[in-house]
């Protein structure tokens, strides 16, 4: 006949082997591919499209799928341009868009897919679409990026404005803080010579009602027969 304890701890097992029975059938969902939601390309330059990815398993290179697409709109088709082979890594797929401007610029080591697209043209922008599998992660992710090409880039702030209106609040801020610390100095410095003052007057009137009352005394004790 089993006691009460190890009826409790085979209950125990039980219940763990099938809390790990159920993890195995659903397996781990925490894929997620990281992109920015916009970048700008300066027309003719060569702009990296980045995606990163996180996943609950490490990568398996005989297992792991990656495809790279591009729509020059939400409602156009999609066209793969880069894929994921186990023997070959990361493989640019010839196109007419593209030709051979599309190179890998990740690394895999550290789940970055990362692209590179060179000699950016006006019809190379819209929406670039990064798909990853990593089994046994039973769940696909997936995210886009919209790529706006440029013409001519925005002047870039001029810092040194701004930099000399720093200065000059700086300075103003420090020069009044300083003549608020000299005014309460001041102002502390007369209060006390005040107090001073007065003090000194105060002492001066009890003295001088001192002497005056010891010189009554002095005068009522006189003798009469004098």
């Amino acid at each position: 006949m089993s006691s009460p304890a190890q009826e409790k701890s085979s209950g125990v097992q039980l219940l763990s082997a099938a809390l790990l029975l159920l993890l195995s059938i659903l397996g781990c969902s925490c894929m997620d591919v990281i992109m920015p939601n916009r970048v700008n390309a300066l027309n003719g330059t060569t702009i990296k499209i980045p995606c990163t990815f996180t996943s609950c398993y490490k990568m398996d290179v005989n297992r792991f799928l990656m495809n790279w697409t591009y729509q020059e709109t939400q409602n156009d088709t999609e066209e793969m341009f880069m894929t994921y082979q186990k023997k070959r890594g990361m493989v640019p797929l010839r196109s007419d868009r593209f030709g051979d401007r599309v190179m890998f610029a990740g690394n895999l080591e550290k789940n970055d897919l990362s692209i590179t697209l060179s000699d950016v043209q006006l019809e190379d922008k819209g929406i670039y679409n990064c798909y990853v599998r990593n089994p046994p992660d039973r769940v696909q992710g997936n995210n886009s990026i919209l790529l706006k090409v440029v013409t001519e880039l925005p002047p870039p702030r001029d810092s040194t404005i701004a930099v000399a209106i720093g200065a000059s609040v700086g300075g103003a801020l420090a020069l009044l803080i300083l003549s608020m610390v000299v005014v309460k100095c001041l102002r502390r410095h007369q209060k006390q010579e005040l107090i001073s003052e007065e003090k000194m007057e105060e002492e001066g009137k009890l003295d001088a009602e001192g002497v005056a009352e010891e010189g009554t005394k002095h005068k009522h004790s006189l003798p009469e027969d004098l």
